[in-house]
């Protein structure tokens, strides 16, 4: 079992910044992936970002990309999402997800572990 707790959610008015941390516990996070989703109501849990186990390769939705980056720190086993310039319709729960690999993994029934959120409100 792996133990995500995401932190770092807020109200942030638009254009501001906001870091949301995955910490991870529990068995060996070796060789997982992780992604960020993100969750409105009334809408479906979307593809924020994935990182790979090393690092060396990353994924973003287009509607986040040039303003979220997605970072990593195996030795604290936490993984992190840098969001910035950030939009109104960016307000939604933010969940990490880990998944063994890369395959398919803007797909959220690919995960097997999930946080339980982390509400990020951007005002107009």
């Amino acid at each position: 079992q792996v133990q995500l707790v995401e932190s770092g959610g807020g109200l942030v008015q638009a254009g501001g910044s906001l870091r949301l941390s995955c910490a991870a516990s529990g068995r060996t996070f070796s060789g997982y992936a992780v992604g960020w989703f993100r969750q409105a109501p009334g809408k479906e849990r979307d593809f924020v970002a994935a990182i790979s186990w090393s690092g060396d390769n990353t994924g973003y939705a287009d509607s986040v990309k040039g303003r979220f980056t997605i970072s990593r720190d195996n030795a604290n086993k936490t993984v992190y999402l840098h969001m910035n310039s950030l939009k109104p319709e960016d307000t939604a729960v933010y969940y990490c997800a880990a998944k063994w690999g890369t395959m398919g993994w803007v797909v959220p029934s690919r995960y097997n572990y999930w946080g339980q959120g982390t509400q990020v409100s951007v005002s107009s």
